[in-house]
């Protein structure tokens, strides 16, 4: 009698922001991600109440354009329930990253409540790189608005992004 082998269940995680835009401190959440996890799910936050710079759209490419080559990520809008988005994408981890004790706060709640709707779902807090610990998408963009480099900041496509989209704007 011959058993049936089974190929081991993935293990997804799911990383929600708004990536407005993508900075080197997600990328590297992602990257480090894929050492515990087989796959990535990048969740983009549509949030029509939010006012961003770049549209749902333009985030999603731009993150799709910078891991082109990786099977292993892949990247979705959504809104609503963080739990329900998990849920029914297969992934029952969610990853946050965490850049200093003010973050911990609001994280924290946060992952209390989705434990509270959802107890099959477990948040992963990671800390980003200590050259990252301070970045974030709203620092990018002021460094950028006043005319500060972002080597090392973002990917290049995304100072690019940049680049394009404060022409538009002072064009207009």
């Amino acid at each position: 009698m011959s058993e049936r082998i089974h190929a081991p269940e993935k293990k997804r995680a799911v990383y929600p922001g708004s990536f407005d835009p993508i900075t080197s401190g997600h990328v590297d959440i992602i990257q480090r991600g894929l050492k515990i996890f087989d796959e990535i799910l990048v969740a983009v936050v549509n949030n029509p109440k939010k006012k961003s710079l770049f549209t749902t759209k333009e985030r999603m490419n731009m993150i799709q354009d910078f891991f082109v080559d990786h099977k292993d990520i892949e990247v979705k809008a959504f809104d609503g329930l963080l739990v329900e988005f998990a849920k029914n994408n297969n992934a029952n981890i969610v990853i946050r990253g965490l850049r200093a004790i003010s973050d911990f706060e609001y994280e924290f709640q946060m992952a209390l409540m989705n434990r509270k709707l959802d107890p099959e779902i477990e948040t992963l807090f990671m800390m980003p790189n200590l050259s990252y610990s301070f970045l974030s998408s709203n620092l990018v963009k002021e460094i950028f608005m006043l005319g500060g480099g972002l080597t090392d900041l973002v990917p290049g496509q995304v100072e690019k992004k940049l680049r394009e989209k404060f022409k538009k704007s002072t064009q207009a």
